[in-house]
């Protein structure tokens, strides 16, 4: 494997998320001081999952003929605009507006997992994709606890320092990050592979007809629905139920919750590969299932902030572990020029789970269902479960083309 290119990716997905992180306890507030109901505020987060769908594997495909480096910079720029507009908004659908552009030019992190994929062999390829677990925790631990703090100084200053760390990345992307080669044309594919367009659902349907990579799929799908419907109503569940010095939780308290939740994500990824060795992927995402499900079941009777605190502990958990296992064993299930269409594939399933959870989510807090939406958390985790243990049932082995 070749180390030297994954510092500069881990500061520029660090940046970027960095960014995403302040503005995410902050987002559901913003958009109800003007006038949004939680449904909005659901739609709001799935308006941007659904353009990033429509436009992700446009970037893939792009990013195999230029390199990676190029459609990340586009990607990055696209970023740093959307948050310029989203602190100037004086009304909700200039939010909208911003989202959707985000959302158009969303690729940082698909990309920049496309690049690990190119420079790193499959045996080291779960830990070197902790590099964005890392960041994620990393990003979740400061960038909330920043929110919660400068969101007294008004909701614009953080999303203007977001707009600030973006710039950023862009730089550290132009002057830091090696270039990739291009994905030739003919010959043989890099790890990364090809990328298929969103409309190609019949060359798509040939990987869910694979038995081993189709459940490793749909483990990802609803791994990915768990966290976006947890995610996308976890502040407005946490307004609706609990309390601070008399006072319903606001982005300053959500904020500090989303920063313990990433110091606990640190914890996980610190050990992680050791985990890896000694219980292997499989092992840990059934792991990683169990504990994100209990997690979410015990969010259902929070009224108290200790209780919180617990449930958020095997929450982490699980998705500490979860998502690098089952993007590794993803790669590791098709052969390496297949791996950007999978890998594609995996990225509009998170963007279909984005749609979906978090319009989910807002819908079912907008009419008091707080304990249901945390129990529907739960449920996809153990759906992901129950997929998961049929695939390591004897006899069911995973082919690798």
């Amino acid at each position: 494997m070749k180390r030297w290119p994954l510092l500069p990716i881990f500061l520029i997905v660090l940046a970027d998320i960095l960014g995403l992180t302040i503005i995410f306890p902050l987002l559901p507030f913003y958009a109800e001081k003007m006038g949004a109901s939680p449904t909005a505020v659901g739609l709001l987060v799935s308006a941007y999952a659904f353009c990033q769908l429509l436009s992700g594997p446009f970037l893939g495909r792009w990013s195999d003929r230029t390199g990676r480096k190029p459609l990340l910079i586009v990607s990055q720029l696209g970023t740093f605009a959307s948050r310029l507009l989203l602190a100037g908004a004086g009304s909700l659908w200039v939010v909208y507006l911003a989202r959707i552009i985000d959302g158009l030019t969303a690729g940082n992190l698909v990309l920049a997992q496309a690049y690990i994929s190119d420079v790193t062999e499959p045996e080291n390829r779960t830990r070197s994709f902790a590099i964005i677990g890392i960041s994620f925790g990393i990003g979740f631990l400061l960038g909330p606890a920043i929110s919660g703090a400068l969101s007294g100084f008004g909701l614009a200053v953080p999303i203007l320092l977001s707009a600030a760390l973006s710039a950023v990345s862009i730089l550290a992307t132009i002057f830091l990050l090696p270039g990739t080669k291009p994905l030739p044309d003919e010959g043989p594919a890099a790890p990364a592979g090809r990328r298929l367009s969103l409309f190609a659902w019949r060359e798509y349907l040939q990987y869910f007809q694979r038995p081993g990579l189709s459940r490793l799929l749909v483990e990802f799908f609803c791994f990915v629905m768990a966290f976006a419907a947890f995610t996308g109503g976890l502040a407005l569940f946490l307004e609706r139920r609990l309390t601070w010095n008399g006072r319903p939780f606001h982005a300053r308290e959500v904020g500090f919750v989303f920063a313990y939740a990433g110091l606990l994500g640190i914890l996980v990824q610190s050990f992680l590969g050791r985990l890896v060795r000694r219980f292997g992927e499989p092992s840990l995402v059934a792991a990683g299932f169990a504990s994100m499900a209990v997690g979410y079941g015990l969010l259902a009777g929070v009224h108290v902030l200790p209780l919180l605190l617990v449930a958020g502990v095997f929450s982490s958990f699980g998705t500490g572990v979860l998502r690098p296992s089952l993007t590794s064993l993803v790669t590791q299930a098709v052969a390496r020029n297949e791996q950007g269409v999978v890998l594609g594939l995996n990225t509009s399933l998170q963007s279909v789970a984005m749609i979906i959870g978090p319009a989910v989510a807002g819908l079912l807090i907008d009419h008091g269902f707080l304990g249901v939406w945390a129990l529907f958390c739960a449920g996809c985790a153990v759906v992901g479960l129950v997929v998961q243990r049929s695939a390591a049932a004897p006899g069911r082995e995973m082919a690798v083309p």
